[in-house]
């Protein structure tokens, strides 16, 4: 019984990360009532699978979720994390936690750039519980998501199999 209510919240982000793989913008705004125990949830998804998953923090840098270990060189700014994300050619799945007002007018621009980013490769930017008025400068350039795990989900299809 434990196993079955610990893979919950795994589950969940699993919705999530898969909600957040399937957006039609390259920059999504996640909103969350638990952060540390969500990036916990993207961490656990990013060593099984493998794939290239990051977490950007003011006082860390951008760092990846699979090796915790590993931090990506000259990325502690914003700008310059931005501009890594921006020139990156794979697939990638960059989490920003701790982002604060006011923004520099290049940031800004690079984070609406990366809300247009080409359909060749999968690159999704993440902003979990940006400030209220950077999610209104966005406007409908950034898919908002919730990553609650309070709500009630739904069946859905998958080659040929029924997910939670």
């Amino acid at each position: 019984m434990t196993s079955l209510m610990a893979s919950a919240p795994t589950q969940a982000g699993i919705e999530i990360f898969d909600r957040i793989l399937d957006a039609n913008s390259g920059l999504i705004l996640l909103d969350s009532k638990d952060p540390q125990a969500l990036i916990g949830q993207f961490r656990m998804i990013a060593r099984h699978t493998g794939q290239a998953v990051y977490l950007w923090q003011p006082d860390t840098g951008l760092g990846s979720l699979r090796d915790a270990h590993v931090r990506v060189p000259d990325c502690q700014r914003l700008g310059n994390a931005l501009r890594y994300m921006q020139q990156s050619m794979h697939f990638g799945v960059y989490f920003l936690l701790g982002l604060k007002l006011p923004l520099s007018a290049m940031d800004g621009s690079l984070l609406r750039q990366l809300a247009r980013a080409p359909k060749g490769h999968l690159r999704r930017v993440v902003l979990i519980d940006a400030p209220g008025a950077l999610a209104e400068h966005l406007g409908e350039l950034a898919v908002r998501l919730d990553g609650g795990y309070d709500k009630p989900r739904r069946l859905r299809l998958r080659d040929g199999r029924w997910l939670v």
